[in-house]
């Protein structure tokens, strides 16, 4: 729980004090609180219970706490940033070995697609399965996409400040969005053909003891490869470097799938082989149909959860003891980044010139955080006028 490190203390007092006691006490301090070692402490997971979605009560109390775990580590952070004006990390040697791991990572997963890829061509090639077709179409995916994300980051790379004065940060969920246009009609085309085959009259599905070795060689091997670096790439904290450990993941689940339906329909049915196919069709629809509502949302400007908010509050009331109120604070997703609007209330009769140096500076620092794209400090003499841009409320 959250215990007071001196508890004779009244809790508001704490963290507001009145500023004649002592100097910088205007601002928020969570020193005097921190958690107690056996709620900071996670939980190991349940097995089965967390990969059904099932929660009991001692789940709720542990999330909880660990939702005030990070609370308190987002405060602490804030509160290097406005005190040392930057945020404290590892070192430039630390991060540059950190980058080059990272890098290599990123490049032998590409490489192991690419190779893994063609070997499944070769695979869908000698067996004509429908399931082996479909699983090579999801690792189709994985090299279109990597593709995507290199084109994407090398033009938001590419600065032109005139013809794209606010960069083109929504390029890459732009370019993801079509390609997953292009993706869902390719997975369509497999359940269709797929469905063609259930209802025909054709021979049945069968594999010589040759294309048999082949296709489950091929098969373990790719299986193999994509869980080694499903290992690999798991042990970065790096959101590129973990989406390709999910993806390596996914590939897993796809490879079994595929081979076992090809197996089940040579040696028992040949149903099995196309309805396999539908079942990685639909899966690889699902999949990128979660990823374009996501994109969606990081273009249409949806809102920053609550608790970064809380964080940017926390932040520009520590940025100055002559802010007298926060009238906003706004957060909202343009492509990858957030842009930030803050209305902050200074003394009506403060010199322009100081008042100017207060919005900079909070400006600039909330523009050091690595989720922020651009940040907008509006400064103000009062707080009962309506809200600035009316019409975007109506």
């Amino acid at each position: 729980m959250v215990e007071p490190l001196m508890p004779d203390y009244d809790e508001e007092r704490s963290l507001l004090q009145e500023s004649s006691i002592v100097e910088g006490s205007w601002r928020l301090n969570f020193d005097r609180f921190q958690l107690s070692s056996e709620h900071k402490e996670k939980k190991p997971p349940r097995g089965i219970h967390d990969c059904l979605g099932v929660f009991g009560p001692e789940d709720n109390v542990a999330e909880y706490y660990q939702q005030q775990v990070e609370m308190l580590e987002g405060f602490t952070e804030m509160d290097a940033l406005a005190e040392r004006g930057f945020i404290p990390g590892m070192s430039k040697e630390e991060q540059e070995k950190l980058a080059k791991s990272e890098t290599f990572a990123i490049r032998i997963s590409n490489i192991a697609n690419m190779v893994l890829f063609a070997a499944k061509v070769y695979a869908s090639v000698r067996s004509g399965s429908l399931a082996i077709i479909a699983s090579t179409l999801d690792s189709l995916l994985d090299l279109l996409s990597g593709f995507i994300l290199w084109f994407t980051a090398f033009s938001m790379q590419t600065r032109s400040p005139y013809q794209y004065p606010i960069g083109k940060k929504r390029m890459q969920p732009l370019g993801i969005l079509v390609f997953a246009s292009v993706m869902a009609t390719l997975g369509l085309q497999i359940i269709l053909e797929s469905m063609r085959t259930l209802v025909s009259d054709e021979d049945g599905f069968r594999l010589t003891k040759d294309q048999e070795r082949w296709v489950v060689g091929i098969m373990l091997s790719v299986t193999l490869v994509k869980f080694l670096l499903m290992i690999y790439c798991r042990s970065f904290k790096n959101e590129i470097v973990k989406a390709y450990a999910q993806d390596h993941f996914f590939d897993v689940i796809t490879n079994i799938i595929g081979l076992v339906a090809v197996l089940l329909a040579n040696y028992f049915d040949d149903w099995m082989d196309p309805v396999g196919a539908i079942i990685l069709a639909l899966y690889t629809i699902r999949t990128w149909s979660l990823t374009v509502l996501e994109n969606v949302n990081s273009l249409v400007g949806r809102s920053a959860a609550p608790e970064y908010l809380q964080k940017l509050t926390y932040l520009c009331w520590n940025h100055h003891k002559a802010i007298r109120h926060i009238d906003t604070v706004r957060a909202y997703t343009f492509g990858s980044h957030y842009f930030v609007e803050v209305d902050i209330v200074l003394p009506a009769d403060m010199p322009l010139q100081e008042a100017h140096d207060i919005g900079e500076n909070l400006q600039e620092k909330l523009e050091l955080l690595p989720e922020i794209e651009r940040a907008f400090v509006h400064l103000d003499y009062e707080f009962s006028h309506k809200p600035e841009h009316a019409q975007s409320h109506s």
